[in-house]
């Protein structure tokens, strides 16, 4: 409680942390935009294929006649006929040929997307796809490269560059020549983006007091959705996906230059033995809160004797490697990793194909989003009074059950299915909303970015993984919604084995760890211990 005792002494929530966690928290808005901005730069226009060049349409008849039907009496998307057909003859898929000579898009909705200006149709539609899943690699990158970083070089060095990196990526793939430009572009600023999702939440946490952690847990997500909502909006008002690319991605040039004035987290400082700057910052908070005398009583010797523990044991950095070579960071580490790992999973296999609903996708967008705010809330109440286990089992098992359930609906009930995945992606919302804290509570200060940055690192194979499942749709149309069910189901069983951290003070070490379990043993051996004595009693009565 030592540190957590010093943060009161600031200040406690003061006018340093509103400040910083506002301008810290800021940035998400534009971050969630990114993270599902391919669903209206990379949307799917209507298309078909454009006639030879050397057809005349005046003497061979309309366009039409040169289209093929399908099954529905739409034009063919990748074939078109090699003569002019006219009548029935249109149903005939017989004398096609590929749309050797590109394809004519209709623009009404969308002016311009990637899939539009380079063609990602047809045989090359898994180009789309894969400019999705390399962001995502960029974002498992990032978690793991810029986790690691972040505890050993501090959390604000770490975010000033990040959001350098973002402004930069994200303009040049703006203006990206090609599809191959653009991808690595994204892959780039997909790395920068995981890590200020993952320091954002960090460095928040450690400048807060224990009562407090849920409700900026949970303001974070409410931000989170916020920007769901606020890219439905820019999307409709800026269409053309350059544009829209480089208006979520400019902002950050601004976020980078007010980084400058962020204060670095005094928890990572007395982790790394720092004890001067430890004091520095603390007094600077204090100032900032109006504690001047407060701050004033604090010094190199006070400090020594409050954070004595985290001095003698935190002095060296956990290497990723201790998540598997220590018994108690692997198991944390591995029932974690199933978490991250099927919430992300289950997620984006959601909201990744928003086309498929057959509505307007700037409503399902904003219906997404929507649902965030009540789903969250629940979430934060359950997080607040019954604890980080109960909420993330329960989350995680009612999203895996809508899906499974929406999975046996049949097709043509529309609105019972899009209902059933909206309480879906509300649930795996309010998952990610509790994973973020629980891990955050459960890792120790020297390790808790590089296992917060591994966390991320197998959510992001979770929706790397995703759109490859959703191909299995060709063998039989239900089969993705009973695998993104069946995970979240399986992964929930793993928060059993997890501890509670409602109210306990962040670890600051693995001995931290360690003691808490077993002064938990030690509780429990104690009831065991209460509850046979009034048995020894009642047998001593009885003569036995």
């Amino acid at each position: 409680m030592a540190f957590n005792d010093l943060l009161k002494q600031v200040g406690g929530v003061g006018r340093f942390q509103l400040i910083q966690v506002t301008l810290v928290v800021l940035p998400l808005i534009l971050m969630a935009s990114h993270n599902t901005l391919q669903n209206f730069t990379a949307a799917i226009p209507p298309h078909h294929c454009r006639p030879p060049a050397h057809a005349n349409l005046s003497e061979d008849g309309a366009l039409e006649a040169w289209l093929p039907r399908d099954g529905q009496g739409r034009p063919e998307s990748c074939l078109r006929f090699t003569s002019p057909h006219s009548g029935t003859e249109a149903n005939s898929t017989e004398d096609t040929e590929p749309c050797t000579d590109g394809w004519i898009y209709d623009n009404s909705t969308f002016p311009s997307t990637i899939v539009s200006e380079w063609n990602l149709v047809c045989s090359h539609r898994a180009l789309r796809q894969l400019a999705q899943s390399l962001f995502m690699v960029g974002v498992l990158l990032g978690a793991m490269v810029f986790g690691s970083l972040a505890d050993r070089l501090g959390r604000r060095k770490v975010l000033i560059l990040n959001y350098l990196q973002t402004a930069v990526s994200g303009t040049c793939a703006a203006y990206a020549p090609n599809f191959a430009v653009y991808c690595a572009f994204r892959l780039i600023s997909g790395m920068s983006l995981a890590s200020i999702s993952l320091n954002c939440m960090t460095l928040n946490v450690e400048w807060m007091p224990i009562h407090t952690r849920a409700y900026v847990g949970t303001l974070i997500g409410y931000v989170y959705s916020l920007g769901q909502f606020l890219l439905a909006g820019l999307a409709y008002a800026v269409p053309h996906w350059r544009h829209l690319q480089l208006l979520v991605s400019a902002p950050f040039f601004a976020f980078f230059i007010y980084s400058w004035f962020f204060i670095e987290s005094a928890r990572w400082y007395s982790s790394s033995g720092r004890l001067d700057l430890t004091l520095k910052a603390l007094q600077r908070v204090a100032q900032i809160n109006g504690k001047q005398e407060e701050g004033a009583k604090l010094s190199i010797e006070v400090l020594r004797t409050s954070l004595q523990k985290e001095l003698t044991m935190g002095k060296s950095q956990a290497s990723a490697m201790e998540l598997l070579r220590c018994p108690t960071l692997r198991r944390l580490f591995l029932c974690l990793s199933m978490l991250w790992f099927a919430t992300s999973f289950a997620y984006y296999g959601l909201v990744m194909d928003l086309q498929n609903f057959g509505v307007s996708i700037y409503l399902i967008q904003v219906i997404f989003g929507a649902v965030d705010l009540p789903a969250k809330f629940v979430g934060f109440l359950i997080i607040n009074s019954l604890g980080r286990r109960p909420a993330q089992m329960a989350s995680l098992l009612l999203a895996g059950i809508c899906i499974l359930v929406n999975g046996v609906i049949p097709q043509d009930q529309t609105i019972v299915r899009t209902s059933l995945a909206v309480l879906g992606k509300g649930c795996l919302a309010a998952s990610f909303n509790c994973i973020f804290l629980y891990t955050s509570e459960l890792y120790p200060t020297v390790i808790r970015q590089t296992g917060l940055g591994m966390g991320s690192m197998m959510a992001r194979v979770g929706s790397i993984v995703s759109p490859l499942v959703s191909m299995t749709a060709e063998l039989y149309p239900t089969i993705p919604l009973f695998i993104y069910g069946a995970v979240p189901v399986v992964a929930s069983a793993a928060t059993a084995l997890l501890p509670e951290t409602l109210g306990q003070p962040l670890p600051d070490t693995v001995q931290d760890l360690e003691g808490r379990r077993r002064g938990k043993r030690r509780q429990q051996q104690q009831e065991q211990q209460k509850q046979m004595v009034p048995l020894r009693t009642s047998a001593q009565k009885n003569g036995l």
